[in-house]
Order: C-alpha cells, then structure tokens, then sequence
C-alpha cells in the first residue's frame, strides 16, 4: 500500500514484473507514459492502472493511495501452461491506463484486507490462490494474444445509488449538477451518467425531477403552502415553471391533483 503522492515527476526503468495499481479510495489527476504513449486521467477509487513486464514508464501530477500489486511473470506462465499456453510466445500483456475492472478490484480488496489481518497459517493458501487467479484472469481479458471482448461498465452498486438519493432528496430547493452529484461515487460526470443510466434505468436529470415531484406532490396532500413557495421548495425556478413540468409528469395542474385527493388549497392557481 502506497500513501498518496502529489506533484510527482518520475521515470522508471522496465520493471522485470507485471504491476498492477489499484485505487481503494480518493481521487487524482496523473499523466502516464508507456510504450511510447501518454495518457491523461483522474484516477478515482475502483480504478486500476496495468503495466506490463519490459516496459519503462513516466508518471507526472498527482497519485492516490494505491494498492500495488506485482505479479511475476513465472506465474503468468505457469497459469498459462494450465490453460494450454504450453509457449511464452503466446503471452502478451497488454498495456492498460485505466480500466474499471471488477475482478481485479475484488481480488485486490482481498489482498488489501490481508494486510490488516493477524498472522495465520491459512494466510499463504489464500494469498497463493487468489494470485494465481489474478494471473489467470490476465491472461483471459489482457492477453494481446486473446481477442478483446468489450466489457460492459459495471452499475453503481445500491450503496452509491442510496448516497446520491439522500443527497438529492437532501438539495431539493436548489439547482443540483451532475458534476456534484459524480463526485460523491468519484467518477466523471461523463462516466456517472452512464453508471447512473445503467442502475436505474433513467437519466439523472430525470432521476431528480422526479424527485422534485414526489416532494411536491407530498407539500400538496400534507400542507397549506402556497403553489408560488412549494414551485421554489421543491427547486423550480417559479410556479410557472412548476405547473408546466408536474403536468408533464402527472398529466393534471398541482392545484387539480391536490383537489383530486380531497385536498383544497388556499392558493388555486395552475
């Protein structure tokens, strides 16, 4: 385990072994040179970073706390004798600047959690087992030599998804981007939208409109506010605004839903 590290400039020679960098936590900008080609990211918590046997590299900007993971290339090839790569000519790890890959970040929080554990002689089987399972899984999805099947972004899980609920829920008065709504799963607003999607089947914006219409239509039923406070509340610009939108999504005015559920209002316009 690495702590973080900020405005490095490094080059490294080729290393002898595979490296594989984990990030558990936090956030950082770094650039990244290898094999002749850099790369510019934020690396966020969940992404891994390969490099290769053989290959120097460059690291310049910010790192995050990372969990390195060197595998040595023996292992590679003997996980792939076990799967009829009887010759090394057939290996080639490839390059990799940032993926989101959710069997390495298992196996990695496996490791990372043996690090914290007391000594124990079971320790080593697990350790050995769970490194040649990475091995194999190299071989399997970062082998040049095996075709690239295109792997899909991985949802949010329901944890992450509760978290931007709450904060929504939480922001309801106000204008709310997707720029902060990534940062609390730390991903891009790019990639969130996507992660966002995929989880729950709607777009974010989507996702919070709808939430301002349940609040609303909860202010109706349950109080007397006025459509002009409930409208800002509920974070529309002005009752206007909220009239046109909550009939888009009910199909009637708010006034005409409050008094469809028993409920008068003292103010009755919309």
């Amino acid at each position: 385990m690495y702590a973080p590290l900020h405005n490095i400039s490094e080059r490294y020679p080729a290393l002898d072994h595979h490296l594989i960098c984990y990030c558990p936590s936090g956030s950082a900008r770094l650039v990244q040179g290898r094999d002749g080609a850099v790369h510019e990211c934020l690396i966020t918590s969940g992404v891994s970073m390969l490099m290769p046997a053989g290959c120097d590299s460059l690291w310049e900007g910010s790192a995050s706390a990372t969990a390195r993971l060197r595998i040595p290339t023996a292992l590679v090839a003997s996980a792939g004798e076990q799967i009829g790569r009887q010759s090394t000519t057939r290996i080639e790890i490839r390059n990799v600047f940032e993926t989101r890959d959710p069997v390495i970040e298992h196996i990695a929080r496996v490791l990372i959690g043996e690090l914290d554990r007391k000594p124990h002689p079971a320790q080593t089987l697990i350790v050995d087992h769970v490194s040649f399972a990475l091995a194999a899984h190299l071989l399997r999805s970062y082998n040049a030599f095996e075709p690239v099947i295109p792997r899909e972004h991985p949802a949010l899980t329901r944890m992450e998804v509760a978290r931007v609920t709450e904060y929504i829920e939480e922001n309801l008065d106000r204008s709310i981007g997707l720029d902060e709504l990534a940062g609390i799963v730390n991903v891009g607003r790019f990639h969130f939208t996507r992660l966002f999607k995929r989880s729950t089947g709607m777009t974010a914006i989507g996702f919070v409109e709808q939430c301002r219409i349940r609040r609303a239509q909860s202010l109706l039923l349950e109080t007397d506010i006025p459509l002009s406070e409930i409208a800002l509340m509920t974070g529309f610009s002005d009752q206007s605004h909220f009239t046109r939108r909550f009939h888009r999504h009910t199909g009637c005015t708010p006034a005409a839903f409050a008094r469809e559920h028993g409920r008068r209002r003292r103010v009755l316009k919309g």
